[in-house]
């Protein structure tokens, strides 16, 4: 019984996969392009670590 459940499940949730990958079927290429088109983050020119707010890193060095 538990084994019928989790079938359908699966089968459930790839059904609703496919009617959305047909009713949009660019939303996944646009969302990783959105990730891809994102700055990365600002890093220390010295240490290398990455700068939270303004006020600099912590390694003394200008950066």
């Amino acid at each position: 019984m538990l084994v019928k459940i989790f079938i359908l499940f699966l089968g459930g949730m790839a059904l609703i996969g496919l009617i959305g990958k047909w009713l949009f079927p660019g939303a996944i290429g646009r969302a990783v392009s959105k990730r891809i088109a994102v700055a990365k983050p600002s890093r220390c020119r010295a240490c290398g670590r990455y700068l939270i707010g303004t006020g600099g890193c912590d390694c003394g060095k200008k950066g």
